[in-house]
């Protein structure tokens, strides 16, 4: 555990982030901000007013069209729909702020290692050390079929893939080293080209002859997430992020997630002491323990059956509409998102959950745990939560945007500082420097 909490806010580039249908509550600003980058400006210097390490941006990049067969439950009621692209995003804020890091999502289906380098670097080199890429495998079927690859590749090929496609990324950015770059006006001599290694690769399933498209940075590569939490998914985690993001909808779970982490580092070559697990945590802040139950309410109240069930089926890649919402959840076997499927099996207390319970879980916050109450409530439940799982810090899901981000930097952030458990200031200028320190 790191002697100070470290916390990152999720956001997503489309009408709401986890909580369905927040787009239609009045207090919610984030429909607007699709179209208006004073939106995402505001939201990131909030954040780095509050001295967050960074945002972290995930991403549905295609429309679930698993429940029903269709995608008109996605479309009827914004589910995970439209898919903007949070790339821009990234440039904006980025220029914005001068500490915030930002990580992005960007999949490894449906694009290319080289294209991949060439967008991530690109933002990282611009923003001098201050971008992140969540490394995704592309788990949902509408993603490649959006992108013409057919049907759904099996669960643990898909990792096999993403490991060729880092390998490439890998020796892109080692093709061009920092010695290599001359810049000499004098004599006309931009680079060294004996010091330049062109990539010819062919592996199994990729392929890439191209030499670096981006000029190295002094402040390294993208700092690399990953949230696999299957077995094979953790293999990939260990072998590539640096910073591991994780869900789990209770703190037992959270508290095997870490044991299971450390295991798989111990087991691949890693050392378990170095793992940075940042869990996922969605509070509700008001005056009162009652008001804040009460804003819960309000916001579950709104999210229809099916909108929840389009979403999790796309999830976990199975129609959930051809089973009795009142089953088991465990009795489903699927090639989608196994890791996650896994953790909204069981409540926390040994029970499973039913497809109706799981689906109640999921519709605010995707099953991640909600702490709900007072200021001060709310940080002393994040301390607690800090310091049972030793994790490294928290990923924030918002309900609405921009107030919950704006309630929680100025009425929790201040508790946590006083505590002397979160930093007042930033130590560092790269989001490496600061998420790592």
């Amino acid at each position: 555990m790191s002697s100070q909490m470290h916390l990152m806010q999720m956001l997503i580039s489309t009408a709401c982030t986890h909580t369905l249908m927040s787009w239609t509550d009045p207090e919610d600003d984030q429909l607007g901000g699709l179209q208006d980058f004073a939106y995402w400006l505001h939201v990131a210097r909030t954040l780095e007013r509050g001295c967050f390490d960074g945002v972290f941006f995930a991403d549905s990049p295609a429309t679930h069209a698993v429940y029903k067969g269709s995608v008109v439950p996605s479309v009827q009621y914004g589910v995970s729909w439209p898919n903007h692209d949070p790339m821009p995003l990234v440039a904006v804020m980025a220029a914005a702020t001068t500490h915030l890091g930002i990580g992005v999502t960007l999949s490894t289906t449906g694009t290319t290692p080289y294209l991949a380098t060439r967008r991530m670097s690109t933002l990282n080199y611009l923003s001098r050390g201050r971008v992140g890429w969540n490394i995704v495998c592309g788990f949902s079927e509408a993603e490649q079929l959006a992108n013409g690859l057919g049907s759904q590749t099996p669960h643990d090929e898909r990792y096999d893939q993403a490991d060729e496609f880092m390998d490439i990324c890998y020796r892109l950015w080692d093709s061009v080293p920092n010695k290599a770059i001359l810049m000499d006006k004098t004599n006309g001599q931009f680079a060294n080209p004996d010091l330049i290694k062109p990539v010819d690769y062919k592996g199994k399933y990729l392929s890439c002859k191209a030499v670096g498209p981006v000029l190295p940075s002094d402040y390294g590569l993208p700092l690399r997430f990953q949230a696999g939490s299957s077995g094979r998914g953790m293999e990939f985690a260990m072998k590539h992020a640096e910073v591991i993001f994780a869900i789990h909808n209770h703190v037992p779970g959270m508290i095997k997630s870490t044991e299971n982490l450390r295991a798989a580092a111990s087991k691949h070559g890693a050392n378990p002491d170095d793992l940075k697990i940042i869990f996922g945590l969605q509070p509700i802040v008001r005056s009162t323990e009652a008001e804040a139950k009460q804003r819960k309410e309000e916001l579950i109240e709104r999210i229809p059956l099916d909108a929840t069930l389009a979403r999790l089926s796309g999830i976990i890649g199975t129609d959930l509409g051809k089973f009795d919402p009142d089953k088991p959840l465990a009795e489903l076997q699927t090639q989608a998102s196994q890791g996650l499927l896994a953790v909204f099996m069981n409540g926390g207390d040994g029970q499973t959950l039913t497809l109706r319970e799981a689906a109640s879980k999921w519709a605010l916050s995707v099953g991640i745990p909600q702490v709900i109450g007072t200021p001060e409530q709310v940080a002393d439940e994040f301390e607690r939560i800090w310091r049972a799982t030793g994790c490294y810090g928290f990923n924030l899901s918002p309900t609405t945007n921009p107030d919950s981000v704006e309630d929680f930097v100025d009425h929790v952030v201040p508790l946590l500082q006083q505590r002397g458990i979160y930093r007042k200031s930033y130590s560092g200028q790269s989001f490496r420097d600061n998420l790592m320190s």
